[in-house]
């Protein structure tokens, strides 16, 4: 059988959670996926340069990175969890709706920072629910869960694509792509390119043609709030209901009923670690631990803050780098691209979920991120070969699909569940992809756009830097957690022998008694 009967009845008892956990995470990749094709047509919009428009990226990811660091705290009660859940997704289609509306750019960012809070708080809370219910078998399920992210990132490009503008593209990044490369295109050098001063870049009929692809997210995304206020209602947690129905850590004891006895117990400290990063400081639990704990969580964090990165900088960057000298494409077929990396995402999490029960997450850690480099490495070399872009553009999303859930389950097993890696690595994921738009932004402005590529491949490398030493520092740490327990047998005293008079039989009376007159005969 493909999936053990243990796990198909941990996921049958938890059906319902686990969907709606699944479907918020859809919203999350609706909001991350629509920046990068509709980027240089709300740079229109609003009026902006690149680098400006850049900030509201940088808005998004920072409320992204709050709401991710907050989001823990919803978590205590499965109220709190969901109605979180819930007006994270309402807001998330909200800010879909107005987004039509920002005419500034301050206005834009604005509405970003509101749907980054709403995705931080959605990614916490998700992920924290996920291993909460499945713990040692969460990787399948996380590998799941992130599938549906690149679901809705894969959905937004191919809404987004049949209302891009054909007059909004970047002139400044062309003229210092030319000057850094030397590849020029004659026919992309023509009036159709407005200077970058110009406000209001594109007439109103192209505004308006791009706001059908908003209000048509909002639309698509209505139904994820829905499902989430269906299982409060399943679970009586609406005012107008009783409250009669188990709450979250019921369900998740009797999902474990399949498990050892001892195990049972975990769930106290674990939600105790992993309610935010303040009550990880202060979690009397945590005393003790080697150095190493605290160093894998740091360790991992970094791996994501690289790969999150990357994906945040391919993602939103790519249309500017195809649509500038030396690929110099057509918007259209430009606007494809976007719509590549999230299928290839959604195809590297869908083929990573059978995947993840087959081999540990290590290995799947080292392959795709040894993939992610070489593919980087060769878009580099290829920079010319818009074939090789597209190809490329899938086998990177194919590599670095599943790095997230792997991290996270290959923390949280060397960890053994204690401690906050969940919002530890969702705090750093957010910090690298808000940190790194905005530095690639700002360079593209200044050094072209092939140094997206550049920066990508730097990143990378550092990221797989991190994760060997991951992998060195788990050994260190198994080692000095066994001779800790090791020493802590040999130091604790033995327990005392219960007297003889109490436990031993009537013919043990006898021996010891015989034993100590003859003891006393030859003394």
């Amino acid at each position: 059988m493909l999936i053990e009967e243990r796990i198909l009845t941990l996921f049958r008892r938890n059906c319902q959670h686990t969907l709606t956990y699944w479907s918020v995470f859809f919203s999350f990749g609706l909001s991350i996926a629509f920046l990068g094709p509709t980027i240089l047509d709300l740079k229109c919009q609003t009026g902006s340069t690149l680098q400006e428009i850049t900030w509201v990226f940088f808005s998004q990811q920072l409320c992204l990175l709050i709401g991710s660091f907050t989001g823990g705290a919803f978590t205590k009660t499965l109220f709190g969890a969901l109605i979180a859940l819930f007006l994270s997704s309402l807001i998330i289609s909200v800010v879909f709706a107005i987004i039509p509306l920002c005419y500034n750019v301050l206005l834009l960012a604005v509405a970003m920072a509101v749907s980054g809070l709403a995705m931080g708080i959605i990614d916490t809370i998700a992920n924290f629910q996920l291993v909460s219910i499945y713990k040692k078998d969460s990787a399948i399920f996380l590998q799941a869960l992130h599938f549906f992210i690149g679901l809705g990132a894969l959905v937004s490009p191919l809404i987004a694509e049949p209302f891009l503008s054909e007059h909004c593209l970047s002139s400044n990044s062309t003229e210092n792509a030319t000057e850094i490369l030397h590849h020029f295109r004659s026919s992309y050098r023509s009036p159709v390119i407005l200077p970058e001063s110009s406000p209001h870049s594109g007439p109103v009929e192209e505004k308006a043609s791009v706001s059908y692809a908003f209000w048509i997210m909002a639309l698509i995304n209505l139904p994820v709030p829905i499902a989430v206020l269906v299982l409060m209602y399943q679970e009586k947690l609406l005012p107008c209901c009783p409250n009669s129905t188990p709450r979250l850590l019921d369900k998740d004891e009797l999902a474990m009923e399949t498990k050892a006895p001892e195990i049972t117990e975990m769930p106290e400290p674990h939600n105790a670690g992993h309610g935010n990063i303040f009550s990880c400081c202060i979690n009397g639990n945590l005393r003790g631990l080697p150095v190493t704990f605290f160093v894998i969580h740091i360790l991992g964090g970094m791996v994501l803050f690289m790969t999150e990165g990357i994906m945040g900088v391919y993602a939103g960057f790519v249309y500017t780098y195809a649509v500038s000298a030396p690929m110099s494409l057509h918007t259209k077929m430009a606007g494809y691209l976007n719509c590549i990396f999230w299928a290839a995402v959604t195809a590297g999490r869908l083929v990573s979920i059978p995947l993840s029960y087959r081999f540990k997450p290590v290995h799947l850690l080292i392959t795709n991120l040894v993939g992610v480099n070489v593919t980087l490495l060769l878009l580099m070399i290829l920079y010319t070969n818009t074939v090789f872009l597209f190809v490329g553009t899938t086998l990177l999303g194919l590599f670095i699909s599943s790095v997230f859930p792997c991290i996270l389950a290959y923390t949280e097993d060397i960890l053994n569940y204690r401690g906050c890696a969940t919002t530890v690595l969702v705090t750093t994921s957010g910090m690298g992809e808000m940190t790194l738009q905005v530095l690639v932004g700002s360079l593209i402005q200044k050094k072209g756009s092939y140094i997206f590529l550049v920066c990508g491949l730097v990143t990378g490398c550092l990221g797989f830097i991190f994760l060997l030493s991951m992998i060195l520092c788990n050994r260190i740490h198994r080692n000095l957690t066994g001779v800790s327990k090791k020493a802590a047998m040999v130091e604790a005293p033995p327990a005392p022998a219960p007297p003889a008079s109490e436990k031993a039989t009537p013919e043990q009376k006898v021996a010891v008694i015989q034993l100590e007159s003859i003891k006393c005969d030859s003394g």
